[in-house]
């Protein structure tokens, strides 16, 4: 089974950070078979990671209306999360990366998206309190997702 974790976001601008936060976390785990990365979103360098990958996980920071700081979204049918022309501060968003990985037949066999409400955008490092109080349930939540596909493989007698 090959994964990629694909942490998206910008560690200088607090919680935007929470992607390459968790890359950071799982990439020390030595995970068999996962590649972990971060990206500051680049539609190109997403599209390159995740193409041909089993599984891709993407871990970004969510902008809500009414946010719930730390609140963690999983979402894995492409197109909910976040719709397209969304403010991103990424350019691009994930939305519409997703729609080109389409078009371009590079998509991953499935991507999952986990989504954490954040708090503040402003610039330096570190994240809020909220947002690193959700960090321990993000990576299980994550770690999970590797294994539940782990043993799917197994299950089916596939491999790459």
């Amino acid at each position: 089974m090959s994964a990629v974790v694909l942490g998206v976001g910008n560690a200088f601008r607090r919680d935007d950070g929470i992607g390459p936060a968790l890359a950071e976390i799982l990439g020390e785990r030595g995970l068999p078979d996962v590649t972990v990365l971060s990206s500051d979103g680049d539609p190109g360098f997403l599209l390159d990671a995740w193409a041909g990958a089993r599984l891709a996980i993407v871990v970004d920071a969510l902008w809500c209306e009414n946010p719930v700081p730390g609140r963690i979204h999983r979402i894995a049918e492409t197109g909910i999360w976040p719709q397209a022309g969304q403010a991103s501060t990424h350019g691009l968003g994930i939305a519409e990366t997703v729609k080109l990985g389409q078009a371009l037949g590079r998509m991953p066999g499935r991507l999952v998206i986990y989504g954490v409400e954040a708090e503040d955008d402003g610039f330096g490092p570190g994240l809020s309190a909220a947002v690193t109080a959700a960090m321990p349930g993000l990576a299980e939540a994550v770690l999970a997702e590797l294994a539940a596909a782990q043993d799917a493989a197994a299950a089916t007698g596939c491999a790459d």
